[in-house]
């Protein structure tokens, strides 16, 4: 697992969306990207930050700025979830826990004990030529669109 910082190259990743397209990281070089990871689909925190993302998004895109949602759930869960609360970005589906080793977001998890392994919820912003400008380790999940528009001022 790597720690990625800020001023790194973000890592470069190709991965299904929510319809089965692939989607590739190096396909945004020239906009700004909020890439976010999330533990799962549909649940309190992860709908919580989504639909915040969701009712920013007019700002976000007015600003040239591209929202990418990614977890470890497939396409179906992330059709769902969409669907269910009408996001108007793009989820990958990490199936393979490619993306979430290569950011180093994949890491053992303790709930009441119990220990395994889950994505930690972390943002990564990435510039128009691909270099991680700011990393949010402790996001708010119902203030997220903040956090990012204050880094990017």
């Amino acid at each position: 697992m790597s720690t990625l910082t800020a001023g790194e190259k973000a890592p470069d990743f190709t991965a299904n969306d929510q319809q089965g397209n692939a989607v590739s990281l190096h396909q945004f070089t020239g906009k700004k990207v909020v890439l976010y990871f999330y533990p799962k689909d549909d649940t309190p925190g992860c709908t919580a930050e989504a639909c915040d993302f969701r009712d920013n998004y007019q700002s976000l895109a007015a600003q040239g700025i591209v929202v990418l949602g990614v977890s470890v759930d497939d396409e179906k869960s992330h059709q769902k979830f969409i669907t269910k609360h009408n996001l108007p970005f793009t989820l990958i589906a990490d199936t393979e826990k490619k993306i979430v080793e290569d950011y180093g977001v994949w890491v053992e998890k303790n709930n009441f004990g119990k220990k395994y392994m889950g994505i930690a919820r972390k943002t990564f912003l990435i510039n128009e030529e691909g270099l991680i400008t700011h990393i949010i380790d402790k996001v708010d999940t119902k203030n997220a669109t903040a956090q990012v528009l204050a880094l990017l001022k």
